[in-house]
């Protein structure tokens, strides 16, 4: 398979596939990021974990956030918790898609119906807790998404540089 180069329009192509993805996982179910208040109290919660563990704080990201919520709401969509998807994108295509660079991570969840029983069961696995309290990470982009029927949420939060 022959490679080409990637330009600016096709950067542009693959965030309006992405935002066309999203838009139709909405008329499937109820896909929310974590809007500004949310971000705000995302904010404050990885704050205070990383504050207590000597680390400075995170800031929200919009470029996080898209990848956040492509997650969160695939996971809906299919009422499966994972860092891939059916059609084999996985979070490095996803970091690629939405052009986020450098060292990243990404903790899922479903079930969690506020932002204290989340990162409380994050803070409990050793993996999701490393991701939080890796000292590379600057920014952080949180988003979740209703199962249509169920109401679980599917939570997705991508770290990153």
């Amino acid at each position: 398979m022959k490679e080409y180069p990637r330009t600016a329009a096709h950067g542009r192509l693959l965030r309006a596939a992405s935002i066309a993805g999203l838009l139709a996982l909405a008329a499937c179910g109820t896909v929310r990021p974590i809007g500004e208040g949310g971000a705000v109290s995302a904010g404050a919660y990885l704050g205070s974990i990383r504050s207590q563990n000597g680390l400075t704080a995170l800031s929200a990201d919009p470029a996080l956030q898209r990848a956040a919520l492509e997650q969160a709401g695939y996971m809906a969509q299919t009422q499966r918790m994972s860092h891939t998807t059916r059609l084999g994108r996985d979070f490095r295509s996803r970091l690629r898609e939405n052009d986020i660079r450098g060292a990243a991570a990404e903790n899922v969840a479903y079930g969690q119906k506020d932002l204290g029983s989340l990162f409380q069961a994050w803070m409990n696995s050793s993996g999701h807790r490393r991701n939080m309290l890796d000292p590379r990470f600057s920014r952080y982009g949180l988003a979740y998404a209703a199962a249509e029927g169920s109401g679980r949420r599917y939570w997705a939060l991508v770290l990153a540089r």
